[in-house]
């Protein structure tokens, strides 16, 4: 399933990845926290393909039993607010039920990634701090509660 999740990622393939996740599922990384269900979720895949088209996305060392798995797994892209190139990795931790992935949660360097995606002053003088933190996460948030305000449809 985990397989099948990145390979539909890399390809850009919403509905997809929408069929490896359970209805209940729930998302969570440093930026967004805690996203419940799927249409939160997949609604935050979907924007983050749609507003970054020229992502790439790769899987490995993917490890899963009938109730859990693990993958490392590599974003590419091009952080659409400054225009800055971002080589995000990623650690990833799943549970599954009913043979479907119902938790999501990935783990990076949110220092790290903030020197990337925002580079100088803002993500190397303050990618450690609480307060950048918040902003990015308030930010995003409110991206995708706009997003999902629209008329996107939300598949899966």
């Amino acid at each position: 399933m985990i397989r099948k999740f990145y390979d539909a990622f890399a390809n850009r393939d919403i509905d997809a990845m929408g069929r490896c996740y359970h209805p209940d599922v729930s998302f969570g990384d440093p930026v967004f926290l805690e996203l419940e269900g799927r249409d939160r979720v997949m609604g935050m895949w979907r924007m983050l393909i749609e507003r970054n088209r020229g992502t790439e996305v790769s899987a490995r060392d993917i490890e899963a039993d009938n109730y859990s798995g693990t993958a490392h797994w590599t974003a590419k892209y091009v952080f659409s607010q400054t225009g800055r190139r971002v080589v995000n990795e990623i650690d990833a931790q799943f549970r599954f039920e009913e043979g479907l992935i119902v938790r999501h949660h990935d783990q990076f360097d949110f220092r790290h990634w903030s020197r990337m995606a925002l580079g100088l002053p803002t993500g190397v003088l303050l990618g450690w701090t609480p307060m950048l933190r918040r902003k990015v996460r308030d930010r995003a948030r409110g991206q995708l509660d706009e997003y999902l305000r629209s008329d996107t449809p939300i598949s899966g």
